[in-house]
This record gives C-alpha cells, structure tokens and sequence, in this order.
C-alpha cells in the first residue's frame, strides 16, 4: 500500500482528498500551515518522512489578493512547489501538482490540454510557472509528474468569496445581487475531482497533463435559475451588469484525454450538485 503526502490538506479539495484516502485505507502524511508546517521554508520540508505519492494542492489561491500581494503570492506559491519537487526528487516519489483553469479566454471549445497557455492574472501565471517547473524536474530529475488542471470546483464548504456558495448565501435571505449574468464556466463538483485524483496514484507516466472538468458549461443566470429553484422559486434576482476586466466569456473542458487514459469520467450533475449544497445548508 502507496503512503501518500497531501500539501494543502486543509483547504476545500484538500479536507475532501484526504478523507477519501483515508476511507481507502492509505496512509496519509498531511503537511499543511494548520499543522504548523510552512512549505516555503526548505528545513522544514526536508525533515517530511518518506512517502511515495505527493499531492500539491497548497497554495494562495483567491485572485484579488493577488493584485494586492503580489510578492508574498508568487513567493508562496513558487517557493512551495520548488521545495515540493525537490522533496520528491529526495523521496524518489511521484508528484501530482494541482494546477488551475490556464486557458484565459478560449480560442475554440471544448478547451483540450493543446491549447496555448494564457497568464490573464497572477494567480494563473504561478500555476503555469508550477507546471514547467514540474516538467523540469521531471525532465532533468526523473521526478514522475503528473499535472491537473481543474476548472471550476465546487461543493460544499467552499468558501463564500466564490460563485455558487455567494449564490446559495444570498438565496437564503430571498434576494440574490450578482454582476454580470452572462459569463458561462464549467462546474465539477468536488467528489469528482478527487475520484481524478485517486486514479491518478497508479497512473505510470514521467510528465503528462489532464483537464478536469464537467464537459458542460452554466451562465451565472442558469446557477441563479437551479439555485431558486431549490429554495421553490420565490427569490428576487438582480444583475448590476458589471463586466470584470480580464473577463472570460465561456469556459468548458475537454474531457477525453482523461476519459481514456484515466478511466475517469464525471458522475455528479449540475443539479445533483446544488442540490446536495443546498440540502447540507438547511
């Protein structure tokens, strides 16, 4: 049985991850600030004990911050995953780097792991600097890598700074306020993301990348529509109709790499998803 190391074992897709592998009966090495671990100090991360999989989810993800700080943003995120890959160069383990949505905005749909890379704020361009650095090490070190890019997670006890929680907040006091109603994204709920993850422990590869993702997309109109509907539909929606500046008008992922060589697929709906949100809630 593989001993797996989560980064970020406290965050959102971390807490779900780590209880899934723990249900698997794998033992698992946490190594996240909450446990007093940080992972940009290389003392600190060398003294980790042996594992064979590491999973890099940590990082500062909340994109205003990253206009506002961004030295301590790239700091934290460069420096984390250098000492990460150095750790498992050390280990002689596999790494499975959590990247992010790196497209900006699409030149055709679905978005395929082929499409050109676009930096559109901060926080993207630590993933992609993430990415090559795994890609070196894998290169030069050996390092077997394997790199995700989710799309837009969901599920509940996400924070309240992102779309679908804002909604179902606002949605319980019967008035929903929200920008722009146009912009469509793919949602995955979060149990399928980490059903990607898992299958990727035994996924023998020395670098290879996977979009995860629905396959679908949802305007911010149509999450509003499902989440009154939920609540029975007497709910006031407004939109300001403000457009952000690096706004991406649709996003939606090509699925089918991960589809073959995962043997990995989507299983939570749209609905279904809301619906066990709402549901956990009340």
């Amino acid at each position: 049985m593989v001993k797996v190391a989560v980064t970020g074992s406290s965050g959102f897709i971390g807490t779900y991850l780590v209880s899934r592998l723990k249900g698997m009966g794998i033992n698992v090495v946490e190594l996240d600030i909450a446990q007093g671990i940080d992972l940009t100090e290389w003392h600190q991360v060398e003294a980790v004990e042996s594992f064979d999989v590491l999973f890099h989810l940590a990082s500062r993800s909340y994109v205003p911050d990253s206009y506002q700080y961004p030295r301590d943003f790239y700091y934290t995120n460069i420096n984390s995953t250098v000492n990460a890959l150095e750790l498992c160069r050390v280990r002689n383990a596999k790494i499975i780097f959590v990247s992010s949505y790196v497209y900006g905005i699409p030149q055709y749909l679905p978005v395929d792991e082929k499409h050109p890379l676009v930096a559109f704020n901060p926080y993207a361009q630590t993933k992609i600097i993430g990415e090559q650095l795994c890609q070196g090490y894998s290169r030069d070190f050996g390092v077997s890598a394997v790199v995700f890019r989710p799309f837009n997670v969901y599920g509940r006890g996400q924070k309240e700074d992102f779309l679908i929680p804002t909604i179902i907040e606002q949605a319980k006091s019967g008035k929903i306020n929200l920008k722009d109603p146009n912009p469509k994204r793919d949602m995955v709920y979060v149990d399928d993301v980490v059903e990607a993850f898992v299958k990727a422990i035994d996924y023998e590869t020395g670098f290879d990348i996977f979009n995860i993702g629905s396959g679908a997309s949802y305007s911010v109109r149509e999450i509003a529509s499902s989440v009154c509907d939920l609540f029975g539909g007497d709910i006031n929606v407004e939109y300001e109709g403000a457009k952000r500046k690096t706004e991406v008008p649709e996003t939606r992922a090509d699925i089918s790499k991960a589809k073959v060589l995962l043997k990995w697929e989507p299983q939570v709906s749209i609905n279904e998803g809301l619906s066990k949100i709402v549901a956990a809630g009340k």
